[in-house]
């Protein structure tokens, strides 16, 4: 198993990208959904973008990948790879999307076919993106699920989704987001949907990923309690702008916006990150 999750790890390239996204403004129908947002993704870094449904934190998500809603319009740039994304037409952004910039949705069964097993869904998405031979794409995607903690991969790569629980599932899709070994990773809601010994385990996944494989991770979440033990950077994002950005603990502790401390203080046991707490320091150790 450590032979395998090296061979992946090793393949990765050093000179990871970044991406920038600079005034990125949506409308929808005419109506604005993000207005004029700055967010950078780092890599080796997890970024965390925080806000209550409907804040605009998902459509940036989207607008990364190129998957806006029809009658969407665009402004700004999101940069990447010396490019700016909203300028690529479908076929550039095919190259891209799940190739150099991945998506774990907050539901696994969103990215995965139902009637193909596990191994023919990661196999086929590595061999459309990279050429590889079928025997090479297999050896991959066993790797794959072994990086990502799927018990038994061998027996796994055989099944088909509705034999996996919910949390194994999750780790299935990460495994199929992260096979061709991304640049960026936008993780929405990824634990929603979980219980909570379970979502542990997949943040753990997602740090360990983002720390060995040197991938830049946009972590999507209305929930900041996530935000403390995961994100270097937070940006709190409400009615399509963010109101707050900075470093996770000087957001937590000391926020300046009020709505991050509506946020802040609706969290179980807030007390020790605000600023003033005898606990307040006690927060650096989440990992």
């Amino acid at each position: 198993m450590a032979e395998s999750q090296a061979t992946v790890a090793s393949a990765v390239p050093a000179d990871r990208q970044g991406l920038t996204i600079t005034g990125l403004t949506v409308d929808i129908n005419g109506k604005p959904i993000i207005r004029g947002i700055d967010l950078d993704l780092v890599p080796g870094k997890i970024t965390g973008l925080a806000g209550e449904s409907g804040s605009g934190k998902s459509m940036t998500g989207l607008a990364i990948l190129g998957l806006l809603p029809e009658r969407s319009t665009t402004g700004g740039e999101i940069r990447f790879d010396a490019q700016n994304l909203l300028s690529c037409g479908e076929r550039e952004y095919g190259s891209l999307r799940g190739a150099r910039i991945a998506m774990v949705f907050q539901d696994p069964t969103a990215s995965l076919h139902p009637m193909l097993t596990i191994g023919r869904q990661l196999t086929d998405h590595l061999r459309v993106h990279t050429g590889m031979s079928k025997r090479d794409a297999m050896a991959k995607a066993l790797a794959t699920l072994e990086l990502v903690k799927v018990p038994d991969p061998a027996t796994a790569l055989k099944k088909y989704p509705h034999q996996f629980s919910g949390g194994q599932l999750q780790r299935v899709a990460i495994a199929v987001a992260i096979i061709c070994e991304p640049e960026i990773l936008i993780a929405d809601e990824p634990t929603t949907a979980l219980d909570v010994t379970v979502q542990a385990g997949v943040l753990r996944l997602l740090k360990q990923l983002c720390d060995e494989l040197g991938i830049a991770v946009l972590l999507i979440t209305h929930d900041l309690g996530v935000m403390s033990s995961l994100a270097e950077r937070i940006s709190v994002m409400r009615h399509g702008e963010i109101v707050e950005e900075g470093p996770r603990y000087e957001v937590l502790r000391r926020p300046q916006h009020e709505y991050t401390r509506a946020l802040v203080e609706a969290l179980p046991n807030h007390e020790p990150f605000l600023e003033g707490s005898v606990e307040a320091a006690k927060t650096e150790e989440i990992a």
